[in-house]
């Protein structure tokens, strides 16, 4: 049994031999988790975007200022993103239980993305005064590799280039 949302839709998926009470228990009880997970990712998102701004208010001067950032659950092959002309970051939920050096990098990433779009020698200039820097890209690297996915080089090219 697992139930989702799909845009404006929640799908609840039972077996097709529950009778006409069980499947009123089980999709009950699938809604109630969704809905225990959406506030849940409401309240995360807030956390979440605290602490955004609080990295760009030490680390790039308060100048990069997102419209929303919040946790997402579909990203399979990043950790982050960000749309700057929009000013919205994402970040994977995979990410929820790395150490807070590693999740404060990846914020600090995105928040660079909206000052500089490319990742070019300006770009990590703004990320050079993060003290742990290069500690954070060398976990994410291992977790990358732990999961088959390609290493932050790879990615977005090396990192003064």
């Amino acid at each position: 049994m697992s139930a989702y949302r799909d845009g404006g839709r929640t799908v609840v998926l039972i077996p097709a031999t529950f009778s006409a009470e069980e499947e009123a228990h089980w999709v009950e009880r699938m809604l109630a988790r969704l809905s225990a997970g959406d506030r849940r990712r409401e309240s995360g998102d807030e956390q979440l975007a605290a602490r955004a701004a609080q990295l760009s208010r030490r680390y790039l001067g308060g100048h990069a200022r997102p419209t929303s950032v919040r946790w997402v659950s579909t990203m399979g092959r990043r950790w982050a993103s960000c749309t700057p002309a929009e000013g919205t970051i994402r970040v994977s939920d995979r990410l929820r239980d790395v150490p807070d050096h590693v999740l404060d990098y990846v914020l600090l990433h995105e928040l660079a993305h909206l000052l500089v779009p490319a990742h070019g020698p300006a770009f990590w200039r703004l990320l050079a005064s993060y003290p742990r820097l290069e500690r954070a890209r060398g976990f994410l690297d291992g977790l990358a590799h732990a999961e088959g996915l390609p290493l932050s080089d790879e990615v977005e090219g090396v990192a003064g280039e």
